[in-house]
């Protein structure tokens, strides 16, 4: 988390390039949206409930980070992607997903409505939330995302489900190697959305200032100030 923010503050003051990371989580951890008050966390009934937690600088629901891939998207506001506005980023990330999921032979598409979820209210778990441009399955929620946005630059988390070893969080199921899919879908993920807005992706290291920007940041990460807000 510290480093999705390093990257949004320098990728908005042009001092790293827009960056589209891809990671999952080890242990299986619990990010509260931005929004999302402390103390339902508290109220989560174990195994979820002794779960390590973070916040996000991103909003939406809490999402349970185990048998999932996340990425996190990081654009200056002036970027092609978002020439038709920033919450067009939502479709045109998930147009990237279900083009991943066709070609595994996974029917994912479009929620195509919205429920009455805001910031800070609705269901605990991101996945029990529903917005138009969320993926689902027959089975359920697949995919999720989340802004946040600055004057100067935007950053999109999202969560792709492929199961859960913990049924509090209620996700779409798919029937395929995890291990195997987590490896095509990043392939075929970063070539879809360079397609999208015809960018060409590369491999990229971070650089050390990267690294020291993320590492003045993880104490706030770390400490109750920031995550247990109310």
């Amino acid at each position: 988390m510290a480093r999705d923010e390093a990257l949004m503050t320098r990728v908005g003051l042009g001092q790293s390039q827009p960056t589209l990371r891809l990671y999952q989580w080890d242990p299986p951890t619990i990010s509260l949206g931005y929004f999302q008050p402390y103390s339902d966390y508290e109220a989560l009934e174990p195994p979820a409930g002794d779960l390590a937690v973070v916040r996000r600088q991103t909003g939406g629901g809490a999402i349970l980070h185990d048998l999932e891939l996340t990425y996190s998207l990081t654009l200056p506001v002036n970027h092609s992607l978002l020439g038709d506005g920033a919450g067009h980023l939502y479709e045109h990330a998930h147009d990237a997903v279900i083009a991943c999921l066709r070609e595994l032979d996974i029917a994912g598409e479009y929620c195509g409505t919205t429920d009455d979820s805001g910031a800070a209210k609705g269901p605990f778990f991101c996945f029990e939330r529903r917005h138009r441009y969320d993926i689902v399955l027959e089975s359920g929620k697949i995919t999720g995302s989340a802004q946040r946005r600055t004057r100067d630059a935007i950053l999109q988390h999202g969560s792709i489900v492929l199961g859960s070893r913990y049924d509090q969080q209620r996700v779409g199921r798919v029937s395929v190697a995890f291990d195997t899919t987590i490896v095509r879908l990043r392939s075929l993920f970063v070539d879809t959305l360079g397609a999208l807005g015809d960018l060409p992706f590369e491999n990229g290291e971070w650089t050390p200032e990267e690294l020291d920007a993320a590492d003045e940041l993880i104490p706030k990460y770390a400490g109750d100030e920031w995550t247990k807000r109310t």
